[in-house]
């Protein structure tokens, strides 16, 4: 039995943030019913190439909406909000990512929803929020990057900022929202009301700087850019070898003296400019030139084959193919082949060793409304 059996989910949205967490929810064993408009449904059903078995679904549109059923609404007519509604009657939470200030045009936000539904657990994902003067800006995740912070500490110093490679902001928001709507569910349990969970990529890009925001706060500083490296440990960076890069992170006095006599320089652990972690931070200008000179002086998979001897974390800077390829990958089973779909990274949870496997690709548009709406 898989944890989130028996409950019921309406998934209002679209792109990613709102169908990710759908998709969480799905794969533990909701039943996700994805609302759609009956133009074209999901933008994102046409974000490719590249795209799926049948030509016209992009692969996106697969990886965010598998295990779901898909129901065609126009929600600028009043009886689809009716049959949105006779749908909310079972469901237990309510997910929508729509243009702010949408769902209170067409009589189906927050306060009216759980007005009716009191039981329901409405989850409003937002792009800068609740509350603010930006309140009713729309937002995608390269804008929220910009605007959130993390393009600025993103990249090397001399370097623009830059984006991440992934939709960082647009993820870690579903995977928030799936935490809040769990949480309300289990109020719930005690309280026999649902609630209002928001969530927004704002507060999440905020999120993921938050160690320089805390650090700004304090000191006044603005956090600069240190390209592969960590602001706080050093060496915890990449580094060039005599072939191909590879990531060291020797993440503490004890792993810095085994890294040092690695490389050669076992005096490095009780020189007094690097000997502690803040003394290496300090001095960081110093250090990493003379570890990148001893780096580059062997190939990379000697450099991995001495510091795993040595107990000295580190990890070849794999491309993608790479991380396919590699016996690790294929050793968890995160790779699922969707039923009457292509193969699909599934979700990266396990339950008693488990991991949930889709019961059923993405659906096509409109697929279950006579099924779910009986028409």
């Amino acid at each position: 039995m898989l944890p989130l059996e028996g409950v019921r989910v309406i998934e209002v949205g679209q792109a990613l943030a709102g169908p990710l967490a759908g998709a969480i929810m799905a794969d533990m064993g909701a039943d996700v019913i994805k609302v759609e408009k009956p133009d074209g449904g999901d933008d994102a059903r046409g974000w490719g190439p590249p795209f799926g078995p049948d030509g016209v679904t992009s692969l996106y549109f697969h990886g965010q909406n598998r295990n779901k059923r898909s129901v065609t609404l126009d929600l600028k007519d009043a009886r689809d909000i009716e049959a949105l509604h006779r749908l909310c009657e079972s469901a237990d939470i309510l997910i929508q990512n729509l243009r702010p200030g949408v769902v209170e045009e067409i009589g189906i936000g927050p306060a009216a929803m759980t007005a009716r539904h009191p039981r329901l657990v409405y989850c409003s994902i937002w792009a800068f929020g609740d509350r603010g003067p930006m309140r009713m800006k729309p937002g995608f995740d390269p804008l929220l990057q910009a605007f959130g912070g993390m393009m600025s500490v993103t990249g090397r110093p001399e370097d623009p900022p830059t984006f991440c490679g992934a939709s960082i902001n647009d993820k870690a928001t579903g995977m928030f929202t799936v935490i809040g709507a769990l949480g309300l569910l289990r109020r719930r349990e005690i309280t026999g009301r649902g609630g209002v969970v928001d969530t927004s990529l704002f507060e999440t890009a905020v999120h993921w700087v938050e160690g320089q925001v805390n650090n700004h706060v304090a000191t006044g500083e603005v956090p600069k850019r240190h390209g592969t490296g960590g602001a706080v440990i050093v060496p915890y960076q990449v580094f060039e070898t005599a072939d191909r890069p590879l990531c060291l992170a020797a993440g503490n006095d004890r792993l810095w003296a085994r890294c040092a006599q690695v490389l050669g320089h076992p005096e490095w652990a009780s020189d007094e400019r690097f000997a502690k972690g803040a003394q290496r931070v300090r001095n960081k200008a110093v250090l990493l030139p003379l570890i990148a000179a001893v780096l580059r002086t062997r190939p990379r998979d000697a450099w991995i084959a001495a510091l795993e001897e040595a107990g000295v974390p580190c990890a070849p800077v794999n491309d993608i193919g790479e991380v396919v390829a590699s016996e690790q990958f294929a050793a968890v089973g995160i790779l699922q082949q969707l039923p009457g779909g292509p193969k699909v990274v599934g979700l990266p949870i396990s339950f008693d060793g488990v991991r949930p496997r889709s019961a059923r690709g993405a659906p096509r548009l409109g697929e279950h409304n006579k099924e779910v709406l009986g028409r």
